[in-house]
């Protein structure tokens, strides 16, 4: 009875150990710029924003061998988002940040290994309150919208990777809630826009 109840218990442990080794992790932090791209609008609100620069922190739950979920968190420094009205032009000094979900596919090939994701996400556009910011009724506003990219990971050890990759950001382009009253402008231009967002850093795989 206890040469069974040993073997179970050996088995057990042998089921959780490859369950353990079967199921693999991966934290990885990266520098990333966002450079919005000019928009006109049937409302005669014309948006150009600077380029902006931050930190991309990601973390991947391998499903399969080739697939995986993963979580994302992004933030930057500042850019300047300007709006042409009739007659005036409004700058909005903002920091960004993503909250997002995605499923990535992996094509795997020796120590190079390709990726595509595609998922649901969240913006918040914060304004900055310094004397770069014209319109101090700017309220911070969040939208809903979606990420995609591809990109390419190079396995630098057993532990560690360099990945690079392209991504785009669906949104709404914001209007800071702006034009709610009659002492702002309207600077809501009713279009989406595709944010272009490159990113590259370091994963660790635990």
């Amino acid at each position: 009875m206890k040469k069974i109840a040993l073997l179970a218990f050996l088995l057990a442990v042998c089921v959780a150990a490859g369950r353990a080794q079967e199921s693999r992790q991966d934290i990885s932090l990266s520098g990333m710029g966002l450079i919005e791209p000019f928009i006109g609008s049937p409302t005669d609100v014309y948006v150009h924003a600077t380029p902006s620069y931050g930190a991309l922190a990601s973390y991947r739950f391998m499903l399969t061998p080739s697939s995986a979920l993963e979580a994302n968190y992004g933030i930057t420094y500042q850019n300047k988002i300007t709006y042409h009205t009739n007659p005036l032009v409004v700058t909005i000094l903002t920091r960004n940040e993503e909250i997002s979900g995605a499923y990535v596919r992996t094509f795997n090939y020796r120590k190079f290994n390709p990726f595509v994701e595609a998922g649901a996400a969240g913006f918040i556009f914060l304004p900055i309150r310094n004397s770069g910011t014209k319109a101090i009724d700017a309220r911070r506003q969040t939208t809903i919208g979606a990420i995609y990219g591809a990109g390419i990971a190079y396995e630098i050890s057993p532990s560690f990777d360099i990945r690079a990759e392209f991504r785009g950001m669906v949104t709404k382009v914001p209007s800071f809630d702006l034009g709610t009253t009659n002492s702002t402008p309207d600077l809501a231009t009713n279009k989406w826009y595709n944010i272009y967002n490159p990113v590259i850093g370091v994963a660790y795989h635990f």
